[in-house]
């Protein structure tokens, strides 16, 4: 029981979110960009980067091994809803919405 009360209580305390509430339209991993922009508005914060991603195709036997490489391209966003609420940190992977941290409080 100990085990399982304390398991919880990591995962309430987690910084990621899987999601957060914009007035009364929710926001979650896998929506993409005009979706959030929609229920949201302009973030205060825009960042983009590119990246890359690797994958190693192996043949059941050994016999062949091919890596592939794909360009990725990485949409940071920070959004400030006040002093009584935690600013939202969204990380996009080709317009799809992967990550959402809580920050700190916003100003």
């Amino acid at each position: 029981m100990k085990n399982l009360l304390l398991i919880l209580c990591l995962i309430l305390t987690s910084t990621d979110a899987l999601a957060f509430r914009c007035g009364r339209k929710l926001v979650q991993v896998g929506d993409y960009k005009q979706d959030v922009l929609e229920k949201c508005g302009e973030p205060e914060w825009v960042d983009r980067r590119y990246g890359m991603r690797a994958s190693r195709l192996r043949h059941p036997y050994g016999a062949l091994e091919l890596d592939q490489y794909e360009e990725v391209v990485i949409d940071e966003w920070v959004y400030n809803f006040g002093p009584r609420r935690f600013k939202q940190y969204l990380q996009f992977e080709n317009g799809v919405l992967k990550k959402i941290d809580n920050l700190d409080y916003g100003h």
